[in-house]
């Protein structure tokens, strides 16, 4: 049962950590509305859950797997609607200015499956190790990198960028 002290403590983790939380949910969209969609559903659950959250610097993390869950289950209700083509053309892109690099990265990033995109974004975006999103995404650590590997090559492709080398 909610009382005014919880509901007030609610309201202040909102505010503090919504801006950061919208980001991420932006990048797990990759649009803006569909971000504040998710991010609110995501804020409802945890609301409902908010008395049995024991650990609150645990919150962001049961944010972020709140929102992972939700956009992968819609993301698999929705239908196909972009075909892959059966070649890739060659050209290299240049970029002017960074808003056009900026620009294509988010497209590439969209254009990712849900996991993928969900792995990069907690891989790069929110600087988590690979047992941190292995334990989100509740898979295994093998997984993760071999996701991040594989969604890494996507981008590169469709951003035409070099393979970098492996370091040692």
């Amino acid at each position: 049962m909610h009382t005014a002290r919880t509901d007030e403590e609610f309201r202040e983790y909102v505010r503090s950590r919504g801006p950061a939380l919208l980001r991420v949910a932006h990048q797990l969209t990759g649009h803006p509305c569909d971000a504040e969609d998710l991010l609110q559903t995501a804020l409802a659950k945890t609301y409902l859950a908010w008395d049995r959250i024991k650990d609150r610097a645990a919150l962001d993390g049961y944010v972020r797997r709140t929102m992972v869950n939700i956009n992968i289950s819609q993301w698999r209700q929705r239908k196909l609607e972009e075909f892959p083509a059966d070649e890739l053309p060659e050209i290299p892109v240049r970029f002017e200015a960074p808003s056009e690099w900026e620009e294509s990265l988010e497209q590439a990033l969209n254009g990712l499956p849900a996991r993928m995109r969900a792995a990069i974004v907690l891989r790069y975006y929110e600087d988590m190790s690979e047992p941190e999103i292995a334990r989100v995404l509740g898979i295994s650590v093998g997984t993760v990198k071999s996701t991040v590997s594989r969604a890494m090559a996507k981008l590169r492709g469709e951003l035409s960028v070099p393979a970098q080398p492996r370091r040692r």
